[in-house]
């Protein structure tokens, strides 16, 4: 199970990114309205995983990102974001983004990020002792 932190301006938005978190079993340990937000949640419950939308009132995504990775650079973060947003999905990446999903955002959306997420940082972290290429085939 994991914590995640569910960062978005729309309340209908948190509210279904939280219900499938949840029905996938992962843990919401709370959400945030704008990038300031966002970097304050993160300090106090340090999540293994952050859902972060890229336009937001008061600071982007984009900014919150920066300023999370600055403080934790193992920060793992997934934007959400709309189409037409590439330029600003390529810059999130760029700032320490690790993946992103398009909106609107489903059960099978997200559980795909999460694992993506978390099998390339397992590979990564274990190279020595775990290929799972065999299995993902």
């Amino acid at each position: 199970m994991l914590k995640i932190l569910i960062v978005d301006d729309s309340l209908i938005i948190r509210k279904k990114i939280r219900k499938i978190v949840e029905t996938l079993g992962h843990e919401v340990v709370t959400d945030a309205t704008n990038g300031q937000e966002a970097i304050d949640a993160y300090a106090q419950h340090k999540p293994d995983l952050v859902t972060m939308d890229i336009t937001m009132p008061d600071m982007d995504g984009i900014t919150a990102v920066k300023h999370i990775i600055a403080n934790d650079a193992n920060a793992k973060i997934i934007m959400v974001t709309s189409h037409g947003q590439e330029d600003m999905v390529i810059k999130s990446i760029q700032s320490g983004a690790v993946g992103y999903m398009l909106k609107p955002i489903t059960d099978d959306k997200m559980a795909q990020a999460i694992g993506e997420v978390f099998i390339e940082y397992a590979v990564l972290e274990n190279d020595d002792e775990l290929d799972l290429t065999e299995d993902l085939l």
